[in-house]
């Protein structure tokens, strides 16, 4: 598809999912092949039936197949959704009306193999949730380790503190395992964690200014956006002391995935830690002058936090 980066999404669908998503489906400079979703910041069936709400409200003008995915981890039992987050209802409890559209019965492991085989170098995945789905498409096709463009994900913490253990970030502490094997998969990997989505944070008063200037097809978006983010900016007052801002996760990842000149990229030899109840999910680095262990990985260390945030926000007028 000329002139347009060729995404897959896959998501847990909470607050910062569906603003990325909603961003995705709203740009003139993407096409969403599809969306995978899976447990995380709610359930699986919670973020499928999210996810097809959303596609509803965005009107892309083009079908954008979901295929639920992983309802838990690999080999772990999973603690729940995250309500103190993302709402009872994975969206800060702010509703849309049903969809009449139907997820696809192709599991999203199955999906994220059939398009890495259909169209081999040309797709960006993009996950936003845990890599359980992408884990388990591995273990039945190894061979689409060479087959995406890049694989971006928003996840883990190499130099900034953790936000479920002191060092490991949710979406790899959830399934360490699954994260473990994509790191060792030969797959192109972009790293957009802590280290950058907490600089990101966008502020009340940019909410304020976009609800007064979206382009009239966007105005029911940002209205969802506004009742939706509530949640969000409460929860970062309470836990982080953050003043009318909530720092923009899932953005972030997809902007970095179709413009990379937004942060400063360090190539690493990383690896994942899969055990202690501190350290699992922590992504190891290893920073001697000749790195033994790990594979490479793009890690994103520093982040133009305003030219970002502005590019969210101006998609939508």
């Amino acid at each position: 598809m000329p002139n347009k980066h060729q995404l897959i999404l896959d998501v847990d669908t909470g607050i910062d999912d569906a603003f990325a998503i909603l961003y995705a489906l709203k740009s003139q400079h993407i096409h969403v092949e599809g969306i995978c979703t899976g447990f995380g910041n709610t359930d699986v069936a919670q973020a499928t039936d999210n996810t097809l709400r959303l596609i509803k409200l965005a009107n892309p003008g083009y079908d954008v197949p979901v295929a639920p995915g992983a309802s838990g981890p690999l080999e772990r039992k999973w603690g729940g959704p995250v309500v103190h987050v993302h709402g009872d209802n994975g969206i800060g409890n702010a509703e849309l009306p049903p969809s009449s559209q139907s997820p696809l019965d192709e599991s999203a492991a199955d999906f994220i193999i059939r398009k890495a085989n259909e169209q081999p170098g040309e797709m960006i995945l993009v996950t936003l949730g845990s890599l359980t789905n992408l884990a388990l498409a591995l273990e039945k096709d190894p061979s689409i380790g060479g087959k995406f463009k890049n694989v971006v994900m928003m996840g883990g913490t190499v130099f900034s503190h953790g936000n479920v253990t002191p060092v490991a970030e949710a979406n790899f502490h959830v399934d360490p395992e699954a994260a473990a094997l994509v790191f060792k998969s030969g797959l192109p990997l972009t790293m957009v964690g802590l280290d950058v989505t907490l600089q990101a944070k966008l502020r009340m008063q940019q909410l304020d200014w976009l609800d007064r200037n979206a382009r009239q097809d966007c105005r029911e978006v940002v209205e969802f956006l506004r009742a939706s983010l509530a949640y969000y900016f409460n929860f970062y007052t309470q836990v982080n002391d953050f003043i009318d801002a909530c720092p923009l996760h899932d953005p972030l990842a997809l902007l970095v995935a179709v413009d990379p000149s937004l942060v400063k990229i360090q190539t690493l030899k990383a690896e994942i830690e899969c055990s202690g109840s501190l350290t699992s999910g922590m992504v190891v680095t290893d920073r001697r002058p000749h790195p033994l262990r790990g594979s490479d990985v793009n890690v994103c260390l520093e982040v133009n936090a305003e030219r970002a945030i502005g590019k969210l926000v101006t998609g939508f007028i």
